[in-house]
């Protein structure tokens, strides 16, 4: 047994419960985008959190044990992602990565956006052109210090 496994088992009873994530999260008492995260194997449920998911995909104690651990961190197979949809964020990131960091380090100076004091919201945008994903990342500026 290992976490990819638990990951597995709870896909698939979501899948055979037509379950939307926001539905989970509403049960786990966290956002959708962390508890999705968390579900997919990339964030650390306390023991509250782990039994709501037990109740919700009947899993074992060991399955359950496993949502608390502290998971290896970093969901893509590959270097470059193949994906369609994950594949459109890296190339956000190789076209916009330079202005991106410039941008904020003219606004905050020499350091780096958190990923751990980190938040995202994903909703839709109504658009008479065609509805539009709006993502919206807010992490905590960490400068670099001096020593």
């Amino acid at each position: 047994m290992d976490r990819s496994q638990v990951t597995k088992k709870i896909l698939a009873g979501k899948v055979r419960s037509r379950i939307k994530w926001s539905e989970i999260a509403a049960k786990v008492g966290a956002s959708k985008e962390w508890t999705t995260a968390a579900l997919l194997g990339q964030m650390t449920l306390n023991l509250q959190q782990a039994g709501v998911v037990r109740d919700l995909f009947d899993l074992t104690d060991e399955e359950t044990a496993w949502l608390q651990i502290v998971p290896y961190k970093g969901s893509l197979d590959t270097p470059v992602p193949t994906d369609p949809l994950i594949y459109r964020w890296y190339e956000i990131v190789s076209v916009y990565g330079t202005t991106i960091k410039e941008l904020i380090h003219e606004e905050f100076g020499d350091g780096i956006m958190s990923a751990i004091d980190f938040s995202m919201d994903i909703t839709r945008q109504a658009d008479p052109k065609g509805d539009r994903v709006k993502v919206v990342l807010s992490g905590k500026f960490l400068p670099y210090k001096e020593y």
